[in-house]
């Protein structure tokens, strides 16, 4: 599946706005980048295993916060990283 990265985490990513991934959940998903591009999965999941608040998973047009979201392979994911400054 389609899955697009942000901005910020481009770095990972050798510059890359969509990679493919594959995985039945949200989190087989990130494991599958992170498998790809290690350290990226760091930077999106806490050490508890939660997404971190700063960063939002899109799955078509819903939000979803739930690593164990169902996922089927048409689905495209949309990766967010809220900006701050000031």
């Amino acid at each position: 599946m389609k899955v697009r990265i942000p901005t910020p985490l481009r770095s990972y990513t050798e510059q890359r706005s969509v990679v493919e991934a594959h995985g039945g959940t949200v989190a087989d998903v990130l494991d599958d980048i992170d498998r790809q591009f290690p350290g990226i999965r760091f930077r999106m999941v806490d050490e508890q295993g939660r997404l971190r608040r700063h960063m939002k998973v899109w799955v078509g047009e819903d939000a979803v916060r739930d690593l164990s979201t169902p996922l089927r392979e048409s689905d495209e994911v949309t990766i967010m990283q809220a900006l701050s400054g000031g």
